[in-house]
């Protein structure tokens, strides 16, 4: 959702004209999250040098925007250099309050800018929170409910200043009273060149730069033995703090929500857990707990980023977006990478290779996820009852929650998320934990929630997904879930024939999905002809029905048009009533064994006066004279066609999208990584 970036440089001179470019920069890297408004707050005054003055610039609207903010400010020389200082930024997606000026972060205590916050999630008990602030006389300027963060924090440092109390211990007792999921990234005036974060159920990591060589991978946890009164170090279990990179040293930190933002800089990050703060302190990071539970860990690994910054770059595309759909015959190979011998058939999936005798013990299997990482499960749903001969569920992680349904022990739960983060998903996840069902994450992102909290997992291996409109991911979930299959099968005697077939089928994917692409023009062509419509049904059945889900959702999302993906059995059951010759309709149909009752569909919306435009196998010249336009597709195995009829309709909704002057990286209203309920 929103994005934060926050830097701190301590006995790095830099100039401010420096840092700020730096925290542009940042969020420049955060934009395909999706937002409506940005802000930053820097350290410094120009005009007293005696007064630890902070500066606020916010804006509606893009970065592009703040930037041209920045440089119509009075008194700022940006030309001064500082071996000390703290900036804090972010991008806000509406959640409390319309976008605008004042509701966008950062959100402030007071008038003077005493404490100020940037605020990934939702607090859920702010009204209480912000009734209580007000009877004690705190005024209130925004909608939203990050604002009663910063105005807790005043009101405990005012009120326990002469116990010379620490900007962590603010932040420690605060977080206590706050309900919902937050990541947080807090400066202030009476504690320059300090910024203290925290998480819990939204993502936040640190960053790492130093000249010196870091002293150690891993960080202690520091914990407070009184939960009732300050959080003191001389009362925490352990008395060691972690100096990063020793005392007095020139170091820089870097808070972000992404690994992208801050991979220009440095490799090095410490991914903070749940109720984690980490504070700086003349230089020094540490990280502390409110509270200690039985299973967690005692430290946080400073993990190396495998990431490149050529990764997240749009080369020769004009959109990240088109990069992603036309990286696709690379990033099938490299989710298989390593996990799949053609030769000997073999497939090997190392995450879950030491579970797989519970896993082959298992009850049922539940797949649980939302939007297009929902989409998958779908997709796979029918080969892994087959190659399982297990019960398999498919769940909407929102809807899953609501009907709080019955898990046990010997059931196993896969959690499908690209970005590892989705709130409703980690919700369901922590329901399941808690019932003693085995977890298994799919994720693609290295030291993600999920990744970290599942038993095993399988990471898909797609590379960075920028564009909000998840396209790579799609194909290379659905590909990790196949191979799931195939390891599940592979002591079956009965089951080794369809299991070669399909091994060998994915060998020829990549192939076959490049074929696709260049099909590009022909359905831009298409694009042209339908993108003034108001309307698109995408019809299907079989395998390919998820490629009707995804691609209505894929239309949705970029096109603003209203688009539907519909069973082709239940057309008679209701859909038929949209069928006339004005109403664009899109059936995907290929030789599997559900062909003929597609073909049934097919004449029923021909004898509506219905105009189809068909998805069909290469060289079916039978189906192709039945249709008022067509895209061939290569022929694959029947349950990996999916793989390939999804790409022509990723093309189609970037070109309509692109047709309508939309923003295809950023669709309005949407963001990357949904880590709000």
């Amino acid at each position: 959702m929103c994005g934060i970036f926050a830097y701190l440089n301590f006995l790095v001179p830099a100039k401010r004209k420096e840092i700020l470019e730096i925290l542009i920069n940042g969020l420049k890297r955060l934009e395909y999250r999706g937002y409506d408004s940005a802000g930053l707050a820097f350290e410094g005054s120009e005009i007293d040098q005696n007064d630890n003055l902070i500066k606020m610039v916010k804006c509606k609207g893009r970065v592009s925007m703040l930037e041209d903010e920045i440089k119509r400010l009075e008194n700022v020389n940006y030309e001064k250099e500082y071996k000390i200082h703290v900036g804090i930024a972010h991008t806000r997606w509406a959640t409390h309050g319309e976008p605008s000026s004042v509701n966008s972060h950062p959100q402030r205590s007071d008038l003077d800018n005493e404490f100020m916050v940037v605020h990934n999630g939702i607090i859920t008990n702010y009204k209480d929170i912000k009734s209580l602030l007000e009877k004690k006389g705190h005024k209130f300027e925004s909608e939203t409910d990050t604002e009663v963060i910063a105005k807790m924090i005043k009101h405990i440092y005012d009120s326990h200043k002469d116990n010379n109390i620490s900007f962590r211990e603010c932040v420690e007792l605060t977080i206590q009273q706050l309900e919902g999921a937050f990541a947080l990234c807090l400066m202030s005036r009476h504690f320059p060149g300090e910024c203290v974060a925290a998480r819990r159920g939204s993502p936040l990591l640190v960053g790492v730069k130093s000249k010196a060589k870091l002293l150690t991978d891993q960080i202690p946890v520091l914990y407070s033995k009184d939960h009732r009164g300050f959080i003191n170090p001389q009362r925490c279990d352990s008395t060691t703090e972690f100096h990063t990179v020793g005392e007095q040293s020139e170091v820089e930190y870097f808070f972000a929500s992404d690994a992208s933002a801050i991979i220009e800089h440095t490799n090095q990050v410490i991914f903070l857990e749940d109720d984690d703060v980490a504070a700086i302190n003349n230089g020094t990071l540490s990280i502390h707990r409110i509270k200690r539970t039985l299973d967690e860990s005692t430290v946080r690994d400073v993990i190396t980023l495998k990431l490149e910054l050529q990764e997240i770059m749009k080369g020769s595309y004009g959109t990240f977006m088109e990069k992603e759909i036309f990286e696709q015959p690379e990033s099938v190979i490299n989710t298989m990478r390593g996990r799949v011998n053609f030769e000997k058939n073999q497939v090997i999936l190392g995450g879950i290779k030491d579970y797989m005798s519970e896993i082959r013990r298992c009850r049922r299997l539940l797949f649980i996820a939302c939007g297009t990482s929902y989409h998958s499960a779908v997709a796979t749903r029918q080969l892994l009852e087959e190659l399982t001969e297990l019960p398999v569920m498919v769940e909407l992680a929102s809807d899953f929650l609501d009907r709080q349904t019955p898990v046990f022990r010997d059931d196993v739960c896969f959690f499908i998320s690209q970005s590892g983060e989705t709130a409703d998903t980690l919700m369901a996840l922590r329901y399941c934990k808690q019932r003693g069902a085995l977890i298994v994450g799919i994720t693609n992102t290295v030291g993600s929630t999920i990744s970290r909290d599942s038993h095993c997992g399988v990471h898909i291996n797609a590379g960075p997904e920028i564009g909000v409109a998840s396209t790579k991911a799609y194909t290379s979930q659905f590909i990790s879930l196949v191979m799931f299959g195939l390891v599940m099968c592979e002591d079956r005697i009965s089951m080794q024939e369809r299991r070669t077939e399909i091994i060998q089928g994915l060998k020829k994917l990549p192939e076959m999905i490049n074929d696709v692409l260049q099909m590009n023009e022909k359905v831009n062509d298409l694009a042209k002809e339908l993108y003034k419509q108001k309307s698109l049904l995408v019809m299907g059945r079989g395998y390919n029905f998820a490629t009707c889900l995804e691609g209505a959702l894929k239309i949705k999302e970029l096109t603003y048009m209203h688009s539907e993906g519909i069973l082709a059995g239940e057309l008679k059951h209701g859909p038929l009533a949209l069928v006339d010759k004005a109403m664009p309709v899109l059936m995907v149909i290929t030789r599997d064994k559900v062909y003929q009752k597609c073909v049934n569909a097919l004449q029923q919306v021909k004898s509506r006066h219905g105009r189809p435009i068909l998805l069909c196998s290469k060289g079916d010249e039978e189906t192709m004279q039945q249709a008022y336009r067509y895209i061939e597709v290569p022929n694959a195995v029947d349950c990996l066609q999916g793989l390939l009829t999804v790409v022509p309709l990723q093309l189609l909704s970037f070109h309509i999208a692109v047709l309508k002057g939309n923003n295809v990286d950023c669709p309005r209203n949407l963001a990357k990584s949904v880590t709000v309920e």
